[in-house]
């Protein structure tokens, strides 16, 4: 049965154009294809990440935190009650009136008492500032990396100046040494945010990041296996281009310099729209959807690719919104 699912999953029309076959993948006269199974290294790799991550937020971030003079407010803590914890962790840490007015009953507290109590309880449960600054140090420090690398790997290539070359050959196209470790670092890295996201500071777009995640693995892995590579390392480079720029506004915003971040937001709003919501779907997308035309005729794989890209392309509508609209905050100075 194994066997057969197995045959199934692979079958070539899913991943390949007609009239291609696994075997003209196989590496042969020095050249190297990609293969399913380079990718079992970013799961071990992605387990080094998160280490290599705890001990650059505690020797790296940490003190650059207290550099900056990243400072803790002082939270009042609740008072240990047993009947209102029970409620707060079994039912919610937002309790309706009639739920006050009853734990008031059931607690001896008065009324204000148990709104008091929530208020701090949730309080302590908010993440701390230093928490949030060593999570941003960290992503700010990697997307940077990866977006001066992922330029190397492909400033110098024909597909970067003319993207009718991404697919000239394919899927006949030999991987590059560059590309392997190019996709092994950044799926490794996707892997590792999924890993940590239950215990990274939990916010707003929660359930939207869980989707990008997984949306971003899929993507990387099946243009792997279907041989998209020089369309995958586009855009991934083109992706780090402008996280960087959140991740250290983000940094500025918790060492309290308003001013910086302030600049440094709109900098990184106007990169990301480029990027986002012009580059990605009139340029990228236009040449994963129009451009495979002119070779084979459409094939699962081909939609399968585009699907998931209009998938992040609506994530990207969606956080650019968001953006737009705390940029008209700060330059209204509402915020």
């Amino acid at each position: 049965m194994l066997q057969t699912l197995y045959s199934y999953f692979w079958w070539e029309r899913l991943w390949l154009p007609a009239n291609l076959t696994w075997a003209d993948l196989e590496d042969r006269d020095g050249r190297v294809y990609a293969k399913a199974s380079d990718l079992y290294i970013t799961l071990p790799l992605a387990f080094l990440f998160l280490i290599v991550r705890h001990l650059f937020e505690t020797y790296v971030a940490t003190p650059l935190a207290g550099l900056l003079n990243v400072k803790e407010k002082i939270r009042l803590k609740a008072t240990p009650n047993a009947v209102l914890e029970k409620f707060y962790a079994a039912t919610t840490k937002h309790p309706k009136q009639a739920d006050v007015e009853m734990l008031s009953k059931r607690s001896g507290c008065s009324v204000r008492q148990v709104e008091r109590w929530f208020r701090r309880r949730r309080n302590q449960d908010r993440p701390s500032l230093l928490k949030k600054f060593r999570e941003a140090c960290w992503r700010f420090t990697f997307y940077l990396i990866a977006f001066i690398a992922g330029m190397a790997v492909i400033v110098d290539k024909p597909w970067f100046y003319d993207l009718r070359e991404v697919w000239k050959g394919y899927p006949i196209q030999s991987m590059l040494p560059s590309q392997y470790w190019y996709y092994m670092i950044e799926l490794s890295f996707y892997w590792s945010l999924l890993f940590s996201i239950a215990s990274d500071v939990k916010r707003k777009d929660f359930k939207e990041q869980i989707i990008h995640h997984v949306a971003t693995i899929i993507l990387i892995s099946f243009s792997w296996f279907a041989n998209y590579i020089r369309a995958g390392t586009l855009i991934m480079a083109l992706h780090d281009s402008s996280d960087y720029l959140l991740e250290s506004a983000k940094m500025f915003n918790y060492a309290g310099w308003r001013n910086t971040c302030n600049n440094i937001f709109i900098v990184f709003a106007a990169v990301f729209i480029i990027t986002r919501l012009v580059i990605l779907p009139f340029w990228i997308m236009h040449c994963t959807v129009v451009y495979p035309l002119d070779l084979y005729p459409a094939f699962f794989g081909y939609y399968f690719f585009n699907f998931m890209m209009v998938v992040l392309q609506s994530l990207h509508i969606f956080w650019a919104y968001l953006i737009i609209r705390m940029a008209q905050k700060f330059i209204t100075g509402k915020v």
